[in-house]
Parts: structure tokens; sequence; C-alpha cells
């Protein structure tokens, strides 16, 4: 591997990864209930997760009706695990910090968008989802 690329992989002593998830994810009957302080505490929640599981988070973005994040992970990670992670501590938190939001049956809808990337399109993907503030 030359000096150039070892910056984007991760290394153990058994493999060399690249591992980028985009995931896009809404709460319940997609309501815009993520602004203000809710926006603020999930944008930290997610920061916590990340240095705590050794994610690196690329680029993350969050709507009043959805929440885009990109990650590079480790291989030992499953897409299903994080996204578990994130939203279940999200919404044990948010909930019990916010009492709005125990109006809603659930914060999250059950279900989620994931997809990898190669080192080719993470650019791309990270200013995809810095540009969703305009919209």
């Amino acid at each position: 591997m030359n000096k150039k690329n070892q910056g984007i992989f991760r290394t153990n002593p058994h493999s060399v990864t690249l591992l980028n998830y985009h995931f896009v994810w809404c709460p319940k009957r997609r309501k815009a209930v993520l602004t203000g302080k809710v926006k603020m505490r999930l944008q930290e929640i997610i920061f916590d997760l990340c240095g705590e599981n050794n994610w690196r988070l690329i680029a993350l973005e969050i709507m009043p009706d959805h929440v885009h994040m990109f990650l590079e992970v480790d291989p030992t990670f499953a897409p299903s695990v994080i996204i578990k992670r994130v939203k279940g501590r999200a919404s044990h938190y948010l909930r019990k910090e916010f009492p709005q939001l125990l109006k809603l049956p659930t914060l999250w809808s059950p279900s989620y968008f994931c997809s990898t990337t190669g080192n080719a399109s993470t650019e791309t993907v990270k200013k995809y989802i810095e540009n969703q503030k305009g919209k």
C-alpha cells in the first residue's frame, strides 16, 4: 500500500478495509421534530456513539424530518448493528429529555436506507449530504 492511501484505509493486524456507509432514516410518520435543541442533542448522541465505537463520521446532516449520516467503520460492525445503536440510544435519550416526543408512538420509523460507497464516490456522497441543507 502506498503512503498516499494509508490515511483512508482502516488497518488492523489481519485486514485492510475501507467501509463507508451512507444511512438515511426518519422519525415516525416523517414528523418534522428534529429541530432546535432536539437536533443539537441528536448530533451530540451521534458524536458520542462514533467516539465510543471508533466510527469515523464523514458527514452528518440532520433535517427536520430525516437524518443523513455517512460513516467509515470497522468491518466488525454490520450496518444493522450501527443503525440499531444510533436509533436506540437516540430514541431513549431524546424521548426522556424532550417530553413532546412522547406524542409519537415511537421516535423512529422502523425502516432505514443504507448504501455502501467506495473511495471514488466518497467525496460525491459527502457533497450530496452537505448540499441537503439548501433543500
